[in-house]
Formats: structure tokens, C-alpha cells, sequence
């Protein structure tokens, strides 16, 4: 069988945006180029913002309006956002997992993909926001802006 062709429409990705530590005002991040960043490998199967209860409405309005859905946690987004990917990885949902996220936190959930056979992509915010646990825990990494 041979391998899905890069940005071909029949590979799925799941796209996992950790808002509170990509959209901060130092990365300076444009949620189209997380997106088209995801898009180059493949069809969207899943595009989240995940956000907490301090999101402005403006925010959320704004992502939706970029076709991403809006998961407003009463806390920390890191449990749901791993949850969520790892849920996706194991019944096999997508082809392609893509986490934007400078947090280490999602490392597990990163190795958990690799382990269900996915490829995997983290996407850091900025080369300052660059984590050097996710890079090595995905199979690829992208910085945006560079």
C-alpha cells in the first residue's frame, strides 16, 4: 500500500491549537498560518482552539470565523486538549496529529499518536516559543514565522 502523498486530500489531520500559550501577544500569532500550517499535509479532519474560561468573545468569534471549533475549558486546556488528541489517535480518526503549543505537557499525548501510527507535528509559535520536548517527541516540527 503506498503512502498518502503530502497535502493530499485523502490524508486526514487533526489539528490541536493550545490557545492560552500559542496566542499571546509576544508570538504575535495568526491563526490562519497554524492552520495552513496543518492544511500543507493534508484535509482537515479536526481544527480545535482550545481556550479557558478567560477567552474574550471577540476570540472565540474570531476562530470561528476562521473554521476552527472553539473548546472553552473551566480551566487549564491541557488535560481536555491531550485527552482529545490521544481520543483522536487511538480510534483512529486522522492520519496526521498537529499540535501548536510551546507546553511540554503534550508530549505524552504526542508519543501516544506516534505509538498508534500517526504522523505527528508540532508546531511552535515562534522560535521563542519553541519547545524543544515537543519537536523531539513529533516525527516533523514547523516554527511559524520562519
Amino acid at each position: 500500500m503506498d503512502e498518502p502523498v503530502q497535502g493530499s486530500g485523502d490524508v486526514r489531520v487533526a489539528l490541536f491549537v493550545d490557545g492560552p500559550n500559542v496566542l499571546r501577544e509576544e508570538f504575535d500569532v495568526d491563526l490562519d498560518d497554524v492552520r495552513e500550517a496543518a492544511e500543507a499535509v493534508g484535509r482537515p479532519a479536526v481544527t480545535r482552539l482550545y481556550v479557558d474560561e478567560h477567552a474574550t468573545p471577540e476570540l472565540i468569534q474570531a476562530a470561528e470565523a476562521r473554521g476552527f471549533e472553539v473548546v472553552v475549558t473551566s480551566g487549564d486546556v491541557d488535560v481536555k486538549l491531550a485527552v482529545d488528541l490521544t481520543r483522536i489517535a487511538v480510534e483512529g480518526e486522522a492520519d496526521v496529529v498537529a499540535v501548536a503549543s510551546r507546553d511540554t505537557d503534550f508530549k505524552p499525548a504526542i508519543e501516544t499518536a506516534n505509538a498508534c501510527g500517526l504522523r505527528t507535528i508540532a508546531i511552535a509559535p515562534g522560535a521563542y516559543g519553541r519547545s524543544d520536548a515537543l519537536r523531539n517527541a513529533a516525527a516533523e516540527s514547523v516554527t511559524l514565522g520562519e
